[in-house]
C-alpha cells in the first residue's frame, strides 16, 4: 500500500481541501508550491498559516504532514503573456481559451513535482485539478493527466500515480469534501485562510472569503458556497 504522497499546494481553495483528503488518507505527506511570476502571489502568504492551521486542527494530521518545498519557477511568468502573469484584463481569446490561462503551468508544476518525489520517495503526486467547475484548461483534463502520469512513470522508471480527487466535482462538491473531512472548523478555515482570486485581492471579505469578488475564480468559490450552504440547509430539513 503507498503512504507516501506530495500534494501541489498553491494556498488556494482547491488546494487546501486536497491537502486535507491526502492528510486523511496518506501516512506521510508533503507539500510543494511554486512561485512563478502570478500577479495573485498572495496565495502563497497563505500557504504557511494554512498549514499551521492544519495541525493544529487534528494530532493524526500533524504526525502526518510533512516537509514543504517552494520552488522559483518565475521563468515561466517571463515566457508567458497572460492574465494570471500580467497586468491586464481578464477576456477570452481567439481560440476560445480565457488569457488566464498559462500554458504549460501544470504540465511543469508536475514535473518539478516529480522530481521531488523521486528524490524523497513519495508515490503519488496530489492535484486540485477539475474538469467541473473549471475555465477549460486544457492542461487540467483527466486524460491530460493521465496522459502525464505515465510519460512521468516512463521516464523516471518509477511508478507514479497522479490523484486529482476534485477532477469530477462542481464548487459546492468542494465545499462539501472540506466539511467530510474537517467538519466545520475546516470550513472556517478555508473561509478565513485560503486564496483563490486571480487579481491577488487579500482584503476583501465575503462570506466565502477574500477576493474581488468579480473575477472568474471569485464567481466559481462565490457560486459553489452558496450552494453548497443551500445543500446544507436542506440536508437539516
Amino acid at each position: 500500500m503507498t503512504t507516501r504522497a506530495l500534494v501541489l499546494f498553491s494556498g488556494g481553495q482547491d488546494s487546501t481541501t486536497c491537502l486535507a483528503w491526502a492528510l486523511a488518507r496518506y501516512d506521510h505527506v508533503e507539500t510543494i508550491g511554486f512561485q512563478y511570476g502570478q500577479r495573485h502571489s498572495v496565495e502563497l502568504d497563505c500557504r504557511a498559516t494554512i498549514l499551521e492551521e492544519l495541525r493544529a486542527m487534528s494530532p493524526t494530521w500533524d504526525k502526518r504532514l510533512g516537509e514543504d518545498h517552494l520552488l522559483d519557477l518565475s521563468l515561466l511568468g517571463q515566457v508567458s503573456d497572460t492574465a494570471l502573469t500580467q497586468n491586464k484584463a481578464i477576456e477570452f481569446q481567439k481560440n476560445g481559451l480565457p488569457n488566464t490561462f498559462v500554458p504549460g503551468r501544470n504540465l511543469l508544476f508536475f514535473t518539478f513535482a516529480a522530481t521531488i518525489a523521486y528524490r524523497r520517495d513519495l508515490k503519488v503526486l496530489v492535484g486540485g485539478m477539475c474538469e467541473t467547475d473549471y475555465s477549460g484548461y486544457p492542461d487540467c483534463r483527466d486524460n491530460t493527466l493521465k496522459a502525464l502520469q505515465v510519460a512521468l512513470s516512463l521516464g523516471l522508471e518509477a511508478s507514479l500515480v497522479i490523484e486529482t480527487p476534485l477532477m469530477w466535482l462542481d464548487k459546492a462538491d468542494t465545499w462539501r469534501m472540506a466539511k467530510d473531512l474537517g467538519g466545520d472548523a475546516l470550513v472556517r478555515m478555508v473561509e478565513e485562510c485560503t486564496h483563490t482570486c486571480y487579481i491577488g485581492d487579500h482584503t476583501t471579505r465575503h462570506a466565502w472569503g477574500y477576493g474581488c469578488g468579480e473575477c472568474p475564480a471569485c464567481e466559481l468559490r462565490r457560486v459553489g458556497h452558496r450552494n453548497f450552504l443551500a445543500i446544507a440547509v436542506g440536508d437539516q430539513a
